[in-house]
């Protein structure tokens, strides 16, 4: 067995689907607590950019990522598609908690066959794809898989870390 078999063997599964701009992008299904209408996000100061801030979700404050801009993808607006991916995520700590994502819309959830996950190409050098976990070909169409952890992961816990420090007024 080859290691690109092997890696992909692991990469099966069950994903939900969901599009920024006109692409489309993949996260673990078991990643995923729910998907919710698009709210009001508090800003929170000296956020990096793609924090757009924090939402009151049943009395949890969870802090919220723009995927677009935390993949330098052109501002879009926001319509009625648009909405929140919570998801649960390990940050590089151990530590779980949950981050919501700002995306254009949800697709579906689809099952993934290790026949139809290759390993992430090469862009050369210079460009990171470690938060690609695989690229998937579903349906004529090319589906980004993502590590989710990945790209949250150190951002949130700088986010958290940011938010604990900050005194109470």
């Amino acid at each position: 067995m080859s290691i690109e078999t092997k890696a992909a063997g692991r990469l099966n599964g069950k994903y939900l689907t969901f599009n920024l701009q006109v692409e489309s992008y993949g996260i673990d299904v078991l990643k995923v607590r729910e998907i919710i209408r698009l709210t009001t996000i508090t800003a929170v100061p000296q956020m990096p950019r793609h924090i757009r801030g924090v939402i009151n979700l049943r009395g949890k404050i969870i802090p919220v990522m723009d995927l677009r801009v935390r993949f330098e993808f052109a501002s879009a607006t926001n319509n009625e598609q648009t909405c929140i991916i919570v998801v649960q995520v390990k940050l590089p700590d151990g530590k779980a908690t949950q981050m919501g994502l700002v995306v254009d819309g949800v697709e579906e959830v689809i099952n993934i066959a290790d026949s139809d996950i290759e390993e992430t190409p090469s862009f050369g050098g210079q460009i990171c794809t470690d938060y690609i976990i695989g690229i998937a070909k579903v349906k004529g169409q090319v589906k980004t898989l993502l590590d989710i952890d990945g790209i949250v992961g150190a951002d949130t816990l700088r986010s958290l870390r940011s938010l604990a420090a900050t005194p109470a007024k």
